[in-house]
């Protein structure tokens, strides 16, 4: 009994010097900068000198979307929770980010969207997940690569507006 009221007396000191409240208990993330905008540049140019097999679209953050002024556009998303890969909007245009680089692509059909040789189709699926977000489909073919990348996720877009 006294080994236990003893290693209590012992542990409760160290309990109080636990003031690591910043999110994710990491206090230096207080001092780590905003992240800062993905360049924006057409599709010749950001892909030039990527391997196609690994033209794999990023996540977006705030900064990015913002650069776009996309904050009110379409969102695909690969998870629920994630940030977009892929914007777009009912008026023709969209953005994808790919090798960290943001880049606009404008529709040419529906579902359909095009920069130089870069085309990205979409098309809703029947399902929707846990929390609620209807599924899709992203396809991109990327210049000069062999096959398609096909990707499933969800929509923050109704499927009327898609």
């Amino acid at each position: 009994m006294n080994k236990i009221a003893f290693t209590a007396l012992i542990a409760l000191p160290l309990a109080a010097c636990n003031s690591n409240t910043a999110p994710g208990n990491d206090r230096e993330a207080q001092l780590d900068p905003p992240a800062a905008a993905a360049p924006i540049e057409d599709a010749a140019s950001a892909l030039a000198n990527v391997d196609p097999g690994l033209m794999l679209p990023g996540t977006m953050n705030d900064a990015d979307l913002a650069a776009l002024g996309a904050g009110q556009a379409c969102q695909f998303r690969l998870t629920e929770v994630a940030f977009p890969s892929f914007v777009y909007d009912g008026d023709g245009g969209g953005a994808i980010k790919i090798n960290g680089k943001l880049i606009p692509v404008t529709a040419d059909g529906p579902g359909s969207y095009a920069n130089g040789e870069l085309r990205i189709r979409t098309r809703m699926l029947d399902d929707e997940g846990d929390a609620g977000l209807q599924m899709q489909e992203m396809i991109v073919a990327a210049p000069r690569a062999k096959d398609e990348f096909g990707f499933w996720g969800y929509t923050t877009c109704p499927a009327d507006g898609a």
